[in-house]
């Protein structure tokens, strides 16, 4: 069921204020058992960054033993921030998990209408990996009394909140890489699905489509946010190479040859920052989709993948910096996130205020 057209909605930019952040625990049913040790210690790195500056939910198949072991590392006060909620899941990516959120518009005030959140159909990227806890994380979150505000079943529509960028000023950006491809929306072809977005996103005046960038070793398909983002003031950010011997060279100076040619909806350009991309990392002879591009936006501050490159990592760290000039820019070792094939944003969620 779709209410949204009977009242105006936005979708807000992730840097506007939030909530909280959303969380999804590892545990030893998950791909992440063989190197389980090593990813809860990046978890709870994530929970002591996040908690001081908001809000944290973590949803967990062990809920209190997540809570006892974060005892042993956080401040009393940190843990205060945190909402606990046990539900099963299949993995951990809660970007693409998640509901996205939509905010009435001022004017609606005297409606009484509260936030909008879009329960999209999860599917496991195309049906690639067994979704079916996933799936339902958000009707049990919704049920337990998580959120204020409306849970909006769009569950006939595949979506993953990875897949899309907006600049907070009514463009959104995607990939034609991810939201064409097979075993997700098919048979709606590409102007069927922006047809649909542009439905179910009210304030959206324009999709963008990007038509280079996916990395090696990226099960989404060409995920938005492992190549392209989008910052305050009109800046986009983008990543490339200048090494002419790495695979990516020619598809990412085809992506900086069109983020190069965008303009913001009164025809003017977008500041542009291009980040570096990580020397190869590979993992049982594959090269993995490691990108500076997966940051995760808080209230205050940005959390950064690092990958124990030290020109790399403080290069990007400098021109996020840039990006995000009042911001603190931390830097979180993403090593063993990226074994997974993600980083901190696919990990991630975000909430804007109100909602927790």
């Amino acid at each position: 069921m779709n209410t949204l057209n009977k009242y105006s909605f936005r979708l807000p930019a992730e840097w506007e204020k939030q909530s909280g952040i959303m969380l999804i625990w590892p545990h030893k049913e998950t791909d992440w058992q063989p190197y389980l040790e090593e990813i809860t210690a990046t978890y709870i790195e994530l929970a002591d960054v996040i908690t001081q500056y908001e809000k944290l939910l973590i949803v967990a198949q062990y809920a209190e033993e997540v809570k006892e072991l974060l005892a042993k590392h956080l401040r009393a006060e940190q843990i205060h921030q945190i909402i606990f909620r046990q539900c099963d899941n299949n993995d951990t990516w809660a970007r693409d998990v998640a509901p996205i959120t939509l905010l009435p518009i001022a004017e609606n005030a005297e409606t009484k209408i509260g936030p909008h959140l879009l329960d999209f159909c999860f599917n496991g990227w195309g049906e690639k990996f067994r979704s079916d806890k996933d799936n339902s994380i958000n009707r049990q979150l919704y049920f337990m009394e998580t959120f204020n505000g409306t849970l909006e079943n769009h569950k006939d529509f595949v979506l993953e909140g990875g897949s899309i960028e907006s600049d907070g000023k009514h463009t959104l950006f995607t990939t034609t890489s991810c939201l064409n491809a097979p075993h997700r929306n098919q048979p709606l072809t590409q102007e069927n699905i922006e047809k649909r977005l542009l439905e179910v996103f009210p304030d959206v005046q324009r999709i963008v489509w990007i038509e280079h960038g996916e990395l090696q070793g990226d099960d989404t398909d060409g995920h938005i946010d492992t190549i392209f983002r989008c910052a305050p003031n009109d800046t986009l950010l983008y990543i490339g190479t200048d090494n002419v011997n790495d695979s990516h060279y020619n598809d990412l100076k085809a992506l900086e040859d069109q983020v190069q040619s965008f303009r913001t909806l009164d025809g003017k350009p977008y500041n542009l920052y291009k980040l570096p991309l990580p020397d190869a990392i590979y993992d049982e002879g594959e090269r993995l989709p490691a990108t500076y591009a997966n940051f995760l936006i808080l209230n205050g501050a940005v959390i950064v993948p690092t990958y124990n490159q030290p020109e790399n990592d403080k290069q990007a760290l400098n021109i996020i910096q840039l990006a995000f000039p009042n911001y603190d820019i931390i830097g979180v070792n993403s090593q063993t996130i990226i074994r997974q094939h993600g980083s901190i944003h696919c990990l991630t969620m975000q909430f804007p205020e109100g909602i927790l």
